[in-house]
C-alpha cells in the first residue's frame, strides 16, 4: 500500500477515536449538531403515548418529541436533521437517558425524586390518572370499595381491610409508581393481599380476564385504549374512580440546561398556541376544563 495513504488512513483513525471521548462527553445539543442526529428514546408498547411503527414511533408522546425536534433544526440551523427513534425497555430508560444512548425520552415519566439523581425533566406533557380494573362479576365488597364506598374518615380502604380488600390477588407494573403505591396502602392500612407485578398493561389485563388477578391498576387513559382495542367485548370493566393523579414529564441528560430550556421552550408554545389541544384531540380523546387549567400552570411563560 502507497505509505501516504497508509498515512493519511491512520491519521484518519487516530481523529476518528479522539472525537468518540468528545462527543461521549458533549452538551446533548453540541452531540446533536455533530452528528446531525436527533435521537428520541420511547416505550413500544404505551399506547396512546408511545408506539413502534416499523422503524419509527408515534402517539402523543412522539408528537410532542418531534415538535422540539423542529426547535432543534431551527435553534441549530439545522434543516436536514436526521431524526431516530430507538425502542428502550422499561425500568431500562433511565440508563438509557443517563448514558446519552438516547438524547430525549419522549415516553411520559412521573419524575421522582429517585428518577431526578440520575436524569433531568421537562415541564409536565401530561397528567396521569391511576385507575383500575376489575371483572363485572367481581364481588361486591371490592366494587363497593374501589369505587369509593367508604367511610369518610380514615384512609382509603380502612371501613372494609377485612371484607372488601384482604385476601384478594392485585396486579400492577413492575417498578413504577403504582407498584410503590399499591404496596403503601397495603402497608399503612394492613390489608393482608397479594400483590404481583408484570411487565405492561397487556399482561395485567390478561391476569384478571383470566381470573389469576381480581384487579389491575394502571394508568387510566392506557387502560381504555387497550380496553377498547382488545376486550371490547370481555367481561372486564374500568372503574370511574382516579385514585391519584401525577403530572409526567420527559427525560433528558440531568447537567444539560441549555437543552432543557430548548425542549420546555418548545412544549410551553405548544401550550400557548393550542397545538397541545390538536395532540390531545388527536390520540387522547381530547381536553377537559381541567386540562385547561393545568395547561396553563406547566406552560413557562
Amino acid at each position: 500500500m502507497n505509505v501516504r495513504l497508509t498515512k493519511a488512513i491512520n491519521l484518519l483513525f487516530v481523529c476518528l477515536l479522539t472525537m468518540v471521548p468528545v462527543l461521549a462527553g458533549a452538551n446533548t445539543l453540541e452531540r446533536v449538531r455533530v452528528s446531525n442526529t436527533f435521537t428520541l428514546g420511547y416505550v413500544p408498547d404505551f399506547a396512546p403515548f408511545s408506539v413502534q411503527a416499523g422503524d419509527k414511533a408515534n402517539g402523543y408522546a412522539i408528537e410532542l418529541c418531534l415538535k422540539v425536534a423542529d426547535k432543534i433544526k431551527t435553534e441549530l440551523d439545522l434543516p436536514a436533521l436526521q431524526v431516530r427513534y430507538r425502542p428502550v425497555v422499561v425500568n431500562d430508560e433511565m440508563n438509557a437517558v443517563s448514558s446519552g444512548e438516547i438524547d430525549l425520552l419522549c415516553t411520559p415519566t412521573p419524575p421522582t425524586l429517585a428518577r431526578r439523581k440520575r436524569v433531568s425533566f421537562s415541564i409536565p406533557i401530561y397528567t396521569a390518572g391511576l385507575s383500575v380494573v376489575v371483572r363485572q362479576e367481581s364481588p361486591e365488597a371490592l366494587l363497593n370499595v374501589l369505587n369509593g364506598k367508604v367511610a369518610h374518615t380514615g384512609p382509603t380502604w380502612r371501613a372494609t381491610i377485612n371484607r372488601g380488600l384482604a385476601n384478594l390477588t392485585y396486579a400492577a407494573i413492575a417498578g413504577g409508581v403504582t407498584e410503590a403505591w399499591i404496596r403503601q396502602q397495603m402497608r399503612l392500612l394492613g390489608v393482608v393481599a397479594t400483590l404481583v407485578t408484570v411487565e405492561n398493561i397487556e399482561a395485567g389485563l390478561k391476569l384478571v380476564a383470566d381470573g389469576k388477578a381480581d384487579a389491575f391498576f394502571a394508568e387510566r387513559m392506557m387502560l381504555k385504549k387497550l380496553l377498547a382495542n382488545n376486550y371490547s367485548a370481555g367481561n372486564l370493566v374500568l372503574l370511574d374512580r382516579v385514585f391519584e393523579y401525577l403530572p409526567t414529564s420527559m427525560a433528558m441528560d440531568r447537567d444539560d440546561e441549555d437543552f432543557r430550556l430548548l425542549v420546555d421552550t418548545a412544549l410551553s408554545e405548544m401550550y400557548r398556541s393550542g397545538e397541545i389541544e390538536q395532540a390531545y384531540d388527536t390520540h387522547l380523546e381530547g381536553i377537559t376544563d381541567t386540562d385547561k387549567k393545568l395547561f396553563k400552570v406547566y406552560a413557562i411563560p
